[in-house]
């Protein structure tokens, strides 16, 4: 596949603070996501795609053009904010349809458009004929959602959706953007939560302090981030003291939990390779009888945990 995004060594700075540094990706069709903690540059990212502001050095493209002042790139976007930014007193039609006509549709085809989005957004007919102030956040949310494709863009961006919404909600709009996926619009979402976009997104970029520490596929982070210590194993032993002065002497783990009620001990290993074969020697010089030993694979989430620490 062709990528629709690409950035080289993209930087982006706000006076003396420094937003995006020196980042480099790709952004393939399907749905996106983009992770990182409160501060990791994911908002800047979204601006930069979005054209609101441009590389302070560096270059990003979409669909192989600069998306800064380019109305022939903009209008495939779709964008979904994450601040609240619905007019309570309306009605979503007559919404939609103002948005639509602002924005250059023409007055025949708008209409049609926005019942179109609504019906995409899987908002039912029942609902049209209230105000957006008696919709629940979810409902809102979802209105939001019809406003971004009311145009049929071809790249559909979204900040922070999940935000504020119940399980079920969340489930709602996870749903939605899989279906819109399937449709042929490609997706970009972003989370400070990992795990909301972790069975959503096809692909994902992992950030944090303006910097990418991971991204493609979930397999492929983990491959990038194999030399990250991040694997756990849980050993019930009679004295599990004797094991950690064996296990630290031979530079094996990189730290440990114990529970000095249960004497359950949560270590976590440096090197697979190194440990696993060696662990029923060292079991053996420190002299203790062993109960239960319980591996815990790693996991990208763990991963992200690690690399964001």
């Amino acid at each position: 596949m062709n990528p629709i995004i690409e950035a080289h060594d993209l930087s982006r700075w706000y006076g003396l603070i420094l937003g995006l540094n020196k980042i480099s990706f790709s952004i393939y069709p399907g749905i996106t996501g983009l992770v990182g903690p409160n501060g990791a540059g994911k908002s800047t990212l979204i601006q930069l795609i979005n054209g609101r502001i441009r590389p302070s050095s560096g270059s990003l493209t979409l669909f192989g053009k600069p998306p800064w002042n380019n109305p022939s790139v903009l209008r495939h976007i779709g964008y979904v904010p994450e601040k609240e930014s619905v007019h309570e007193h309306m009605k979503p039609v007559p919404w939609l349809v103002s948005l639509g006509r602002i924005s250059g549709i023409p007055s025949g085809v708008v209409e049609g458009l926005a019942r179109e989005a609504l019906q995409r957004v899987q908002l039912a007919e029942i609902h049209w004929n209230k105000p957006l102030r008696d919709y629940s956040k979810g409902m809102r949310q979802r209105v939001k959602l019809a406003q971004a494709l009311l145009h049929r863009p071809k790249v559909l961006i979204l900040d922070e959706p999940m935000n504020g919404l119940d399980p079920m909600a969340r489930s709602m709009v996870g749903t939605i953007l899989k279906d819109i996926a399937a449709d042929g619009t490609d997706v970009i979402i972003s989370s400070h939560i990992l795990h909301e976009l972790e069975t959503l997104c096809s692909r994902m970029i992992l950030m944090n302090w303006g910097r990418i520490i991971g991204s493609g596929t979930a397999e492929e982070i983990m491959r990038q981030t194999a030399r990250v210590s991040i694997e756990r194993v849980q050993i019930e032993c009679s004295e599990p003291r004797k094991l950690l002065e064996i296990l630290f002497s031979e530079d094996a783990i990189n730290g440990y939990q114990l529970d000095r009620d249960t004497g359950l001990l949560e270590i976590t290993i440096r090197d697979g390779d190194q440990f696993y074969p060696n662990i029923i020697g060292w079991i053996g010089r420190a002299g203790v009888s062993i109960s239960a030993i319980k591996h815990q694979s790693k996991s990208i989430q763990s991963v992200f945990q690690q690399l964001t620490n």
